[in-house]
């Protein structure tokens, strides 16, 4: 996946030894979700979108940091991965206003629902990240998910990822870009109800 780094950070020693931290950040081998794989269909799926952000390489920038850090506290983790990035993006030659905005893409995705209208990048960034909800491959995100939170007892879990799937399904739209809702949004709307059926069930 270096390759894909230096095409947009570019090849630089520094680059190169940012890319080289980030992927060892997402290959810990305590993660179960958030590992190369998520990185490479949160990637995958901007170049979907690429169209509609105002600042491609920023949103590409922000998808290699948004869970660099992730130890499973949510707000923490992605205030600790919009430091990384404002740490380590300077040396590489990125541009103080693109960190900025990288940095703000990264907080952003700590919670998807505080996207201002008109937010070109931070759409086109939260719908790439909520992609796999709607793509093949669901029951499988979910079994992750869960794996990555094997130390809460079942029921605080069942409870918890019950409230997550209402607040989701609640919304008007999953997603904030016409071109995601047409390739995500009945498929994903689907797959939150059967989880959270599931979950109401016991079975989950």
């Amino acid at each position: 996946m270096i390759d894909d780094w230096a095409a947009v950070a570019g090849e630089s020693p520094a680059s190169l030894a940012t890319g080289a931290e980030l992927i060892a950040r997402w290959s810990e081998p305590r993660r179960r979700y958030h590992t190369l794989d998520h990185l490479a269909a949160v990637l995958s799926a901007v170049s979907q979108l690429a169209p509609l952000a105002g600042d491609l390489a920023a949103v590409r920038l922000a998808a290699w940091f948004h869970d660099a850090v992730y130890d499973g506290r949510p707000g923490w983790d992605e205030e600790r991965s919009a430091q990384l990035a404002q740490s380590r993006l300077p040396a590489c030659g990125v541009p103080a206003a693109r960190v900025a905005e990288v940095a703000r893409l990264v907080r952003l995705t700590a919670a998807h629902d505080t996207l201002a209208a008109g937010d070109r990048n931070g759409a086109v960034l939260c719908d790439a990240d909520l992609a796999v909800l709607g793509r093949p491959g669901y029951d499988d995100y979910a079994a992750r998910i869960r794996q990555e939170y094997a130390h809460v007892p079942d029921d605080l879990f069942r409870k918890g990822r019950a409230e997550v799937l209402r607040r989701l399904l609640a919304l008007p739209r999953l997603y904030r870009t016409e071109r995601a809702r047409e390739l995500w949004e009945e498929r994903a709307r689907a797959n939150l109800s059967r989880e959270l059926a599931a979950l109401a069930s016991g079975r989950g």
